[in-house]
Parts: C-alpha cells; structure tokens; sequence
C-alpha cells in the first residue's frame, strides 16, 4: 500500500501527529471540517489550512485509496458499489434506503475465513484486514455519491455486516467507530451503528467492556450445536453454550438490547421445532434480545440451500412471538441485483479468472 488515507486518523491521533510536528492543535479541526462537513476530496481544497501544515499532510496521507469498480441500482433504491483498493483486492459496500434514513453497509476484511456453508463472503478466504482509513472511506464515498445527486442527502446510519468478521479485525474496527461518532465529524450516533459478528465469545467480552454504546448483532442461524456447526463451522471452536455465556456477560455489562440474526434455510432450520428450540435458547434474555429473521438470498456456489417460503416464515414468527420472543423479519433490499453479502465481488472476480483478455490486461 501507498500512502494511507487520512481518514484512517481519529481527531485526537491527529491532533497529537500534527502537534509532534510542531504544528497548532486547532489544525486538526480544522482538516476535519473540510473532511467531513465540507466533505473536499482533495487537500488542495482546504483553503484556510497553513501552507506548511498542508504541504506536511499531503507529503503522509491521500484522500482517497478506493477507486469504484462497479455501481449496482436496484429499483428500490439500493446501491452496491464494487470498490478496488489501493493494492488492487476488491470490497464490497452497500446503501441502503428506509424510512428512518440512510443506511451503509460496510465491510471490513478482505475474504472471511469464518467460513459459513451459506454465505458469499466466504467463498473467498480472507487475504488481509482493512485498515481504520479504507473502513471510513467506504462511508464517505457513499456520501459523496450523495452529495452529487445533489439531494441533501446524508448517511444516518451504519452497519458492519459486510464482507469478514469485524471481531476479528477488532482494532481497525473501534477506530472506525471512534471517528464516524466523532461530534467534530461525520457525528453518527452511536445508537444508529451496529456490529454484526458471528460470535466470537472473547471478542464479544472485549467490546463490552469497551463501552462503544453501539449496538450489537449476533449470527445465530442455528438453536443447538449440531445443527450450528453444520451450517457455520466457527461453534467448532466456539459451541453455543461459550456463545451464549459471552452474550450474558455484554448484556449484564451493558444493559443493552442484541439482535439474534436468524437466517432461514428451507427445511434445514425453518420448522416448527426450530422455533420452540430457539425460544427456548433466548430463554431469560428475552427482555434484552430481538430475532431478526432473514429470507436467504440464494447463492449458485451453495444450490444445498434454497429460500424458505413466505408461509414457513410466517409460521415461525408466529411461533417464536407465541413464546413471548421479541422477533421481526428483515426487510428484504437489492433483490433485483447481487443481494447476498459477498455475491458481486465473487462473481467479478470469477469472471476476470476465467476472461483471458482481462487476465492478460490485469483488470
């Protein structure tokens, strides 16, 4: 990698490199204005930053390391965008559109080797993380994306639940979050930020005690280890039993609501027994847990799992509410294009591998 983008910085880490090279500490605020309220994607912009201070900065940092490879619409408003990293690898990110706001989707490693029997992302095995800067910069392309469309519109909320395992780049992740809540910046609040992870137990220990106050995701997918293990091969090394006593310790320390992602795999884990077992699973932390349940979006390389019939889904939250669990179906996004997480940057790059023309040209 060349130059790092600026955005990899929080205020205070720039603060304090801007202050070791002698410059003022109001320097910071005064990038970070440009940056993230007047939102300039190029140094020069920054018009009323010292010459010396700026010549320093563009001698250290870029703007932007991500180059839009692939731009997906979808007719209910979604966007995928296919970005290319600065060493080439590709990352998927994706907004979306409710009616609480804008939302981002936003990945974090390159690969996953979480390894899920039904997930795109997995079908690549993870090459490397993404560092603080190329996280935040997946937001701020989108916004200015948004800002070209010359609409008003501002991203209001933000998931990780994109491409890798978020725990697993823990470092790189709290530094994303510390910079898009930023007051002095982007000022996303922390109650529209939500971490999805697959479940690593220590991991889940750490970000409680990390007081973050964003929310957390877990997927589930299964309500006993055999069938977990099955279809997501980490409760190996981390059965429900570790999981669940890892999601105790982060509600009992930060009495904060989870949600339990449920995806629905036809015949495989929809039935009626399913539900009874899961609401059995949630069990006391019902007053803090939702059940998300997902429709699957079907993915080639995995034809074993097909999408459970809206009738199935019906009758397994019914179910699950009749057992007094708090539970909702996921609003489906982008089903007109490459939905499932993962699916684009898959079928991209199978189809450079296979392209002799490409491949000789290096696209």
């Amino acid at each position: 990698m060349n130059k790092p983008s600026i955005y990899g910085l929080t205020f205070k880490q720039l603060e304090a490199w801007l202050a070791e090279h002698g410059h003022k500490k109001f320097r910071a605020l005064q990038v970070w204005d440009w940056l993230y309220r007047k939102r300039v994607t190029d140094f020069a912009d920054m018009t009323d930053v010292n010459p010396a201070c700026m010549e320093l900065i563009t001698e250290n940092y870029v703007i932007q390391t991500l180059e839009e490879n692939v731009k997906q619409e979808s007719a209910d408003g979604t966007i995928k965008f296919l970005f290319k990293l600065d060493d080439g690898n590709l990352i998927e990110t994706v907004l979306m559109r409710h009616k609480f706001g804008l939302s981002v989707c936003v990945t974090t490693q390159v690969g996953c080797n979480i390894g899920c029997s039904f997930c795109a992302s997995g079908l690549l095995k993870k090459s490397r993380d993404l560092i603080g800067g190329e996280i935040v910069e997946q937001i701020m392309n989108v916004q200015h994306h948004l800002d070209r469309a010359g609409q008003g519109d501002l991203v209001s909320h933000v998931v990780v639940m994109g491409i890798g395992e978020p725990f697993d780049n823990f470092e790189n992740l709290t530094d994303f979050i510390h910079i898009v809540k930023d007051q002095k910046g982007l000022a996303l609040a922390a109650r529209h930020i939500t971490v999805s992870t697959s479940g690593l137990a220590g991991k889940i220990k750490e970000f409680a005690d990390s007081d973050l106050k964003v929310n957390l995701a877990i997927s589930l997918h299964a309500p006993n280890n055999e069938l977990r293990t099955r279809i997501m091969k980490i409760n190996r090394a981390i059965p429900i039993e570790q999981l669940m006593e890892a999601i105790d310790y982060y509600l009992e320390r930060t009495n904060r609501r989870i949600t339990l992602e449920y995806i629905l795999l036809k015949d495989i884990n929809d039935q009626h027994e399913h539900a009874l077992e899961l609401a059995e699973l949630v069990g006391h932390r019902k007053n803090l847990a939702n059940v998300n349940l997902i429709p699957y979006n079907p993915v080639d390389e995995h034809s074993q799992y097909q999408r459970t019939d809206r009738e199935t889904v019906r009758a397994f939250y019914d179910t699950l509410k009749k057992q007094g669990i708090s539970c909702s179906v996921r609003l489906e996004h982008g089903t007109d294009i490459d939905a499932a997480c993962g699916q684009l940057r898959s079928k991209q790059i199978k189809n450079v591998s296979t392209d002799p023309e490409k491949m000789a040209s290096g696209e």
